[in-house]
């Protein structure tokens, strides 16, 4: 939606085109990835020997008997005993719960800061989103060394506390990639269309933008996961982990204490330490590339029994159905305020097609993003009127929009293929919004997406409610997203150059559609266009705009004979309709000295 705006409003913040984006499930080619599996299992078998310790051997890793010190693998101590006369298997099992555990509050701290702030900041942006990346900025700019010995002194030789510190440390990487992926799938279309749906931000983000998050998170966490354990280790080799405990770090610091008269104790310590780590480093990058390479099906919801239509909206009035004006849209800009729609009054009764027409950049887009509540964060809108069905939207907060809108506005883009999530098929896209708003059960819910599946024209709904939005046509998708914009019985539609991206054939039959649904259902409709064969085929009344302002209102049938402003009178002049053919070109004689003269 937002692409539409910003072509319509050229030179004006809007919405970068997102980035195409795959999802991935955690369980799925990485299980058949050779690398993936050795890593997953070497892994496995690292935590098993860790928990599973008491069961495989019965010595203690802190008792110390002078008289083994030194002792070699053998009898009582099959991997031999240190400078103390500890047991240095009991002491790699046991240290591994140690290294692993911190490991694990490091990452888990770091994705509890890390994912809620970055899934804030990227999605809802402006000032929050500021102080977030400040905040951010100032934790990754201190020396994570420096803070780390600094909490040390501070609340003493502690693993675990020292460990939560270095996953505040670490949350700022996981809140810049969370913040990263979010922003990149927050304009897409299919976001912003199921924002039209009514859907609301936790919704949305738990259905559309985690799914995106997922796979480079888990990325990174098997990532964080080895910084950490050798983070970890490095704190107990410099003797400033918690006194008495077993670990792989304080493994490493006897082995170096005693480095001249046994190296061999570097030996267990140190495996592990690189096995755990090469095998979380390897896993990771298994997991990059499996992940996403994998589609994520279409997840289903329990069904809500419940009634047909939200209780709080207002009962439907008169036949005044939208009223707009002086409606003014306004972006920031260097020298000040950049205004794009200026001054537009807009009327719009039930039953009444209303065209919105202009060349590109007149503001027709802005106008219905307006209307809508969806203008990009940036963009600032105010009117002297702003009412549907009597009720001002003006007063309306984010909830209550979300209510009418899906509901009783509706939206129909252009570009369909861009407004349906590529991650999720046909019928689930067009089941949430009927759940959410006519409380239906997930059965019920079906039962009407095939009917409005094969109202709109659909030879095969069963199909099609089925298939991804990559498996069927842009024509049968822009039928799709009719389907879906009046599967909630909306009053007001809103169609924004529905038959841009189709070609001349498939555009008839949507315009029939659309003016069939129109009339069975009387709703008022907005069709906002560039194309005046449209507006003569579809329309009612009217309103030509140009450089955001409405220049003139008229009956279609008055506009087309009798226009009265003179930028109307261009804009149709500009139309081939009544230009009469071209003759025939004549060859030009061999000797000629022209290629071809025009009859």
């Amino acid at each position: 939606m937002k692409r539409s705006a910003t072509r319509d409003t050229p030179g004006t913040p809007g919405s970068a085109p997102g980035a195409a984006r795959r999802r991935g499930r955690p369980l799925g080619r990485p299980l058949r990835h050779p690398v993936a599996v050795v890593c997953l299992v070497l892994l496995a078998l690292i935590v098993a020997a860790s928990v599973c310790a008491p069961l495989l051997t019965s010595a203690s890793p802190t008792r110390a008997t002078l008289a083994d010190a030194f002792a070699p693998p053998g009898g009582g101590h099959p991997l031999g005993a240190d400078s103390v006369g500890r047991d240095v298997l009991a002491r790699l099992l046991y240290g591994g719960r140690v290294s692993l555990l911190g490991g694990f509050i490091a990452v888990a701290v770091a994705l509890l800061i890390g994912v809620p702030t970055g899934l804030l900041a990227g999605y809802y942006r402006g000032r929050l989103d500021a102080v977030i990346s400040w905040l951010a900025s100032l934790v990754m700019a201190a020396p994570a060394i420096m803070v780390l010995l600094v909490s040390i002194a501070a609340i003493g030789p502690d693993t675990n506390a020292t460990m939560a510190v270095l996953g505040i440390i670490l949350a700022p990487g996981g809140f810049r990639l969370v913040r990263a992926s979010v922003t990149s799938v927050r304009e897409e279309l299919y976001v912003d269309a199921a924002r039209v749906s009514g859907l609301g931000d936790t919704r949305i983000v738990r259905r559309h933008i985690l799914p995106v998050v997922q796979a480079p998170t888990i990325v990174q966490s098997a990532q964080m996961f080895g910084v950490a354990v050798v983070i970890q280790a490095g704190i107990e080799f410099l003797g400033l982990g918690s006194a008495g405990q077993a670990s792989w770090g304080a493994m490493l610091n006897d082995a170096f204490a005693n480095l001249y008269t046994k190296p061999s104790l570097l030996v267990a310590p140190g495996l592990a330490i690189v096995i755990t780590v090469a095998a979380l480093g390897l896993l990771a990058n298994a997991l990059r590339d499996a992940l996403l390479e994998t589609d994520t099906p279409a997840a289903r919801r329990p069904g809500r029994p419940g009634a047909a239509r939200p209780s709080a909206l207002p009962a439907r009035g008169d036949d005044s159905l939208l009223a707009v004006e002086n409606l003014r849209v306004t972006y920031p800009a260097r020298d000040g305020e950049r205004t794009v729609v200026d001054g537009v009054s807009l009327t719009v009764r039930r039953g009444e097609v209303v065209g919105l027409v202009g060349e590109s950049g007149s503001g027709k887009s802005q106008t219905a993003f307006a209307i809508l509540g969806l203008l990009p964060p940036e963009g600032r809108s105010e009117a002297d009127r702003l009412s549907f069905d009597g009720r001002d939207l003006r007063a309306l907060g984010r909830k209550e929009r979300n209510a009418l809108r899906g509901c009783r506005i509706a939206y129909v883009p252009q570009e369909p293929m861009s407004n349906l999530d590529p991650a999720f098929r046909i019928g689930t896209q067009l089941i949430d919004p009927m759940r959410r708003h006519l409380k239906l059960t997930a059965r019920e819910a079906r039962e009407k997406a095939l009917a409005l599946l094969e109202r709109v024209g659909i030879a095969e709904p069963e199909r099609v409610y089925h298939a991804y939005p990559h498996q069927i046509s842009g024509g049968m998708a822009q039928r799709v997203l009719i389907a879906g914009a009046v599967s909630c019985d909306p009053d007001l539609l809103i169609a924004d150059e529905p038959t841009t991206a189709l070609d001349v054939t498939v555009q008839a039959d949507v315009l029939d559609l659309l003016r069939e649904l129109q009339r069975e259902r009387r709703m008022g409709l907005i069709l906002v266009t560039h194309n005046f064969g449209v507006v003569a085929d579809i329309c009612d009344r009217v309103a030509v705009m140009r450089s955001g302002q409405v220049v003139e209102t008229a009956p279609a049938e008055r506009l087309f004979t009798e226009p009265r402003h003179e930028y109307t009178r261009m804009l149709l002049d500009s139309t081939l309709e009544n230009t009469p053919p071209r003759t025939p070109l004549r060859q030009a004689p061999a000797t000629g000295t022209s290629l071809q003269e025009k009859v």
